[in-house]
This record gives structure tokens, sequence and C-alpha cells, in this order.
């Protein structure tokens, strides 16, 4: 849920790794399926070897079918708790906005809203109770794009000199109190502004939390409901889910991420509050089902193409927004993924949707620099092998 975004470098060009993007690039035209693919086992256990990771798991696929699945590290701290196992679950963090606003879209389509829909008319009370600035501007297009102006709720706390902390805002370790909604929003009320309606890209996490009400509004559904019934059923994700309430986690045997607290001990974040993430990001998912959902939607197989390219027409925004590099092997890769304390997620996809990596690595470090350079080589140790 973070904006902060990592440059992991592939050997052969650069890559840079968004990792709390929405917008995605346009799938481009098919290429030919690699001839040869690397080794999957074998590049977790050299991201494990990263420092700051505990253990990683991730899966290639290509056409649908599994190229390998692996994992490395172990799934507590210190090397304890034994190997995570390659098909578990993990956290997907700021992946699930692209499935809400999938959602919001599909619902778009079968005319139940529409995209320049005024916040304050959708949700009256934002306006009555006023938790945003200017929402009877505010549209649902500018919520999805992040160019409403809501400033973030996330927003880090500053460090003494006035820059940029690297701490969220809420207490980390709070793994009990059950958040609404639009208590998040609340967070965000004092917060200036980041631009007028419209006018820039600045990423906000307050936009998906609000999306993911309206979801719930028009629909009579709870936004868990919804995911299942548009996307985790019809697509086979059937390990995926969204938690809704502390202190309900991820299911079966996975990995477990760390964070220091304010005197710096590491503690485990395993029970990252449910109703904090929500639909800013807190979808479980697997390798295989992010995936799955990853190509159908850059197939075009989730939305028609006018309201697809909501989403996926570029913004005159800077290069955090979205990820494109180049593979060794010359093709073209995007990324999309996640982060919160604890965990670092990418989604590794080629522009014809043919070929993805999944790849979630849980961590003992609040930098994400070291681990999201490691992944960004895992890409093309798997689908660019130099032997």
């Amino acid at each position: 849920m973070s904006r902060r975004s990592v440059r992991p470098p592939l050997k052969r060009a650069g890559v840079a790794a968004g990792v709390v993007m929405v917008m995605m690039a346009h799938a481009g035209p098919v290429t030919a399926a690699p001839a040869r693919v690397g080794n999957v086992q074998k590049a977790m256990e050299e991201l494990a070897k990263a420092p700051g990771v505990v253990g990683v798991v991730g899966g290639g696929f290509v056409d649908g079918k599994p190229i390998g699945l692996g994992s490395g590290g172990s799934r507590l701290l210190g090397g304890k708790g034994g190997r995570i196992p390659a098909g578990s679950r993990f956290r997907i963090g700021s992946q699930t906005k692209q499935m809400v606003a999938t959602v919001v879209l599909q619902l778009v389509e079968e005319g139940r809203l529409g995209v320049d829909d005024k916040l304050g008319d959708l949700l009256p009370e934002v306006v009555r109770k006023d938790l945003v600035e200017r929402a009877d501007e505010i549209t649902v297009r500018q919520m999805l794009r992040h160019t409403s102006g809501i400033p973030d709720w996330y927003a880090t706390k500053p460090n003494p000199d006035g820059s940029e902390g690297e701490d969220p805002s809420f207490d980390v370790f709070d793994f009990t109190t059950n958040y609404r909604p639009l208590d998040l929003v609340k967070w965000s009320r004092d917060r200036p502004r980041t631009g007028e309606p419209g006018e820039k890209w600045f990423y906000s996490n307050t936009n998906y939390t609000l999306l993911g009400v309206i979801i719930e509004r028009l629909t009579g559904h709870d936004l868990a409901a919804e995911l299942h019934g548009r996307l985790f059923g019809p697509l086979k994700m059937t390990k995926t889910y969204l938690p809704g309430k502390p202190p309900e986690g991820i299911k079966g045997p996975h990995g477990h991420g760390y964070y220091p607290d304010a005197n710096g001990r590491l503690r485990d974040a395993d029970r990252f509050n449910a109703s904090i993430a929500g639909a800013a990001g807190g979808v479980v998912s697997t390798a295989h089902d992010v995936s799955a959902f990853q190509r159908a939607f850059t197939q075009g197989k989730l939305l028609p193409p006018e309201l697809q390219r909501v989403l996926t027409d570029r913004l005159p925004i800077d290069s955090n927004a979205r990820a494109k590099g180049r593979g060794g092997c010359g093709d073209d890769f995007y990324i999309t993924g996640g982060t919160a304390p604890g965990f670092l997620t990418m989604t590794f996809y080629s522009e014809d949707g043919r070929r993805q990596l999944a790849v979630s690595a849980t961590l003992s470090v609040k930098d994400l620099s070291g681990p999201g350079q490691a992944m960004g080589k895992v890409v093309e140790s798997v689908f660019c092998p130099s032997s």
C-alpha cells in the first residue's frame, strides 16, 4: 500500500518497478513464447539470499501453464519454521487495486454507475461529514486513475528534518481494532490536497478505500463477496480471498514478515490488520491465482476495450506510476506490485499477457531497495536464461 518505488535493474537493461501501481500499460502484439525457461526454484533460492529477505515464493506461467513453482529462505525469521510451501498464499498488497478497479468498471458496464459520476452523489455522507474536500467535484474516473487530489491516509510520518519518513502514519502493530473504511478516509482529511480534481497523478490509497465502499453500496454485498463472484470464482482463483476483519489473516502455512517497532526491535507483522488493508491492498492470493487474474486482464477478458482504457491509457506522470523494462531476450515485461510492512510482492507480465511471473518476499527491513533490486533480476533468470 506504500507508494514507494524500487528500481530493480535487469542485467542487460533497466526496469523500474513501482510497487503500488494500478495504472497498466497496453497489451502489445502477440509474440512467440520463449524457447526455453530458467529454473524457478533456483531463482527463488537466489532471491532468498538478498539482504532483508526472510523467505520467498514464486511461480512462472506461459499460456496459463506452470513452468515452475519455487520457494527459498524460511517461513520464520532466523531460518526457523522450515521452507515456505511453493504454492502457499501471500498478501498481494496494492495489486488488489487493479481487481477493485475491474469490479468498479464492470458495474459501469452494467449501467449501475458512470465513470464521471461524482463522489458526493455516490457517498453523500462524505460531504455531510466533511470527510473529503471537494467531493462534489471528484469523479469515479479520477479516483480510479489517482488524479482526484484526495490525500493518502497511509501517508508516512515525516522525519524530524521534515523529509518523508518510512513508517506509516498508523500503528503497524495494531492487529485488533476493526476500522471501518470511512474511519480510514477520515485519517486523510487534515492533510493537504495533492492537486485540483483531474489535474495530476498522485498515488493515494484513499481513492480505493472509497471505491470499495461504493461497490458495497451499489451491490448490497460486501467487497469480498463481489470480488469472489466477479473475479475469483470465474477465473478459478480458488485460493484467493479478501480478509475482512482482524485477526483474519493468511490461511495455511506461509511466510511471516517482520518490521521494526519504535525501539528498533523486529516484530512479526504477519497479522497485519485486515480492516486497514481492505480495498486498497488486502487481497491474499497465490502465484497461480494472481497470474490468472493478470493474464485475463491483460488479454481483455474482463472488461470491454473502452472501459479497460480507463485504466490502461497512459497519463503524463512520473515513472513511479508504472514500470516497464526489457528483459535480456528482447521482450517487454510490465510490473505490478504491492508492499506493506513485512512484505514485497511483484507480478511481472508480458505485453501480450501470455507470460507471468509472480513473486512474493517476506522481509525483515524497512528499506525495499535491496529486495526490490534482487526481485528485478528474477524475471530475466526465468524468462531469459543465459544458459
